[in-house]
């Protein structure tokens, strides 16, 4: 018998396709280990997307190799393994490299020792990832855009979606293992059916809500810009599904059109401005996320500025900001860099700015009546829950009697930047 450990980074859509490596390595008659040592096989699913998360990886690749490389099979697989092989093999010289094009042929390559980094994502077969009552659902892989800063891109080169039946039936499957928040998951969720020619992301959603029936909400993850776009009015209607969160991720990375065009991103600051106006216009309460990028080569004083006023003007209430890396084989990586000291602190002074929106959004919240999902216990022991719109709360008044999955009635008595904070008065 064949024992198989899995160790995964970096985003949603890398655990779930852990989850569908590890359901395809037991249908071949392997078994999941949760113990390193006793494994005969170590598969390692890798992100790549910033330099520190690189040194990070390499780091492990490199102890893990010195420390079982000579008794065990090392699988390095994700974006890392795609984008950066010679880099691995510097660290891991008899590590099995596997892109993710080419999970599904895990058991093959273990078996055979060799590595598969060539050819397309078989799109026939998918399975969610549940850690608990949260699953994430991959709906798509690759996107249309061509970023000069992105690495990942070269790692998941293609944009290859889902059918609808085949996600669907993922979708049943989380429900019917207890998930009550289902994340629809992405490189960009907006993108989703382009390759397809008779779907897009709103029609999925609707055939989503239509043929699965349960107790569960839907989460849309990341969409760009300009990809969404041309939804937005579809959009705006599932986005009003009682079962789907009023709840947008979309990466503005730069508010100066400048800085914007050096990216190679495919929109204006205004066209980002409008996309925001309408959602907020039509759906009350929405929650918008974004991410910034600081520091991106040709970033001046002025353009830092002017991301700075719109994350004032357009409330953000949430923002991931990253401090630019270079990244290897990317058209930013050639350009004259701002120094760090520049950018660490504009990354300070853009964090209190998103901090004090933050907090001011939050407050609103206090002294109302939420209705509230409980969908998992925090790193702490709390019991949290999520509003329609994804505010997260914290249950100050946890284990009396709310079980994960069940909806209540939370009055908000405090708020923080990160989350709310009330008592359950429904039980």
């Amino acid at each position: 018998m064949v024992l198989v450990y899995f160790e995964t980074y970096g985003c949603a859509l890398n655990r779930a396709d852990t989850a569908l490596m590890m359901s395809l390595v037991c249908e071949k008659g392997y078994r999941i280990s949760r113990h390193i040592e006793e494994a005969d096989v170590i598969v390692v699913n890798t992100c790549t997307v910033r330099l520190d998360t690189e040194l990070r990886m390499l780091r492990r690749l490199s102890y893990l190799y010195k420390r079982f490389g000579n008794s065990k099979k090392i699988v390095v697989a994700g974006c890392m393994a795609a984008a950066q092989p010679y880099t691995v093999k510097r660290v891991a010289p008899g590590a099995i490299l596997l892109s993710p094009q080419n999970i599904t042929k895990l058991a093959e390559v273990i078996e055979s020792g060799t590595d598969a980094l060539l050819g397309e994502r078989d799109v026939s077969y998918l399975r969610p990832y549940v850690d608990g009552a949260i699953a994430a659902v991959p709906i798509a892989e690759g996107c249309i855009g061509d970023c000069s800063f992105c690495l990942t891109k070269l790692a998941r080169r293609r944009l290859r979606s889902y059918k609808p039946g085949v996600i669907v039936k993922a979708v049943e499957e989380a429900v019917k293992s207890g998930a009550v928040e289902i994340e629809l998951t992405a490189q960009d969720t907006g993108s989703y059916g382009l390759d397809l020619g008779d779907v897009r992301l709103p029609d999925l959603v609707r055939e989503i809500v239509e043929r699965v029936p349960g107790k569960y909400m839907l989460r849309i993850g990341m969409a760009n810009p300009d990809t969404i776009a041309e939804l937005i009015d579809d959009v705006v209607e599932v986005l009003n599904e009682p079962r789907v969160y009023k709840y947008v991720h979309i990466p503005l990375q730069s508010a100066d059109d400048r800085i914007l065009k050096i990216m190679r991103r495919k929109y204006t600051y205004d066209d980002f401005r409008e996309i925001v106006r309408e959602l907020r216009r039509k759906i009350l309460g929405i929650t918008i996320a974004t991410d910034v990028i600081v520091g991106h080569p040709g970033e001046d004083e002025d353009a830092f500025q002017r991301t700075a006023t719109a994350i004032v003007e357009l409330q953000f209430d949430k923002v991931h900001i990253a401090q630019y890396t270079i990244r290897p084989r990317t058209l930013s990586a050639a350009m004259d860099q701002v120094p760090e000291h520049v950018k660490k602190s504009r990354s300070i002074a853009l964090s209190k700015i998103v901090e004090e929106v933050g907090i001011s959004i939050n407050r609103e919240y206090l002294n109302s009546m939420a209705n509230v999902i409980v969908t998992h216990k925090s790193i702490r022991g709390s019991t949290m829950g999520r509003t329609i719109n994804y505010k997260p709360v914290v249950l100050l008044n946890s284990n009396t009697g709310e079980t994960i999955g069940s909806e209540h009635i939370a009055r908000v008595i405090a708020a923080t930047f990160y989350d709310l904070r009330g008592y359950l008065v429904d039980l």
